[in-house]
């Protein structure tokens, strides 16, 4: 398996997920975006490349700010579908909290925009199941810090599906305390398309995925 890590139409290679590790896929898909960086410029959405985080694909989500505290997903994996129970797309990140964690999870988005900062979060759901993610911001395509790139696993949800999560710690990490490596001349990714894509049925075998939310704001 190629181990580096390469730039080449927006398409980095990442290391192997391995199973022992859950969590190391985390790491992956930030080590993905830490490439598309140049210095403190954050990538822009158009720039992510879904063959570049393949690997990632069933764990990842991209989200677009509404308003203040609130973002809802456009894309999501297939992971997130089943750990809710439901549908996803068109959902806001705090609905997938519990009531009384909805209020710090709206604060960490802004700043995650604002700041702009990469978050991690360790959530835990009522039966115990333990979860991680990952939110790194990322520019639109007018230049404002108003999408992130996010990345969440619960690898022992075993059948609690559809159950919300409580919040535990947080690390935020402003994006100038972030090493970025060297800048890379890199072309453009890719562009979401103009329409939904049909979902495919639930199925366990079925291959990662990412699902499309179409609105007016584009």
């Amino acid at each position: 398996m190629d181990k580096r890590i390469r730039t080449e139409q927006n398409v980095i290679t990442m290391p192997d997920f391995r199973a022992q590790n859950p969590y190391g896929i985390l790491s992956q898909v930030e080590a993905y975006w830490d490439a598309l960086r140049e210095g403190d410029v954050l990538p822009k959405r158009s720039q992510v490349d879904p063959r570049g985080i393949e690997r990632a694909l069933e764990y990842a989500f991209i989200l677009e700010r509404v308003t203040s505290g609130v973002a809802r997903m456009r894309l999501a994996g297939s992971h997130l579908h089943d750990l809710m129970g439901m549908e996803v797309r068109g959902m806001t990140l705090t609905s997938l909290f519990e009531d009384g964690a909805q209020s710090r999870i709206a604060g960490l988005l802004e700043e995650v925009f604002q700041t702009p900062a990469t978050a991690e979060i360790w959530m835990r759901r009522p039966q115990g199941a333990e979860g991680r993610m990952l939110l790194l911001p990322l520019r639109s395509d007018l230049g404002d810090v108003s999408r992130i790139l996010g990345c969440m696993i619960c690898p022992d949800a075993g059948d609690s599906a559809g159950q919300r999560f409580d919040l535990g710690s947080v690390t935020l990490r402003a994006v100038g305390s972030c090493p970025a490596p060297a800048p890379q001349p890199a072309p453009q990714g890719f562009a979401e398309p103009s329409a939904p894509f049909e979902a495919a049925p639930a199925d366990p075998k079925r291959p990662p995925y990412l699902r499309l939310v179409k609105n007016d704001n584009g």
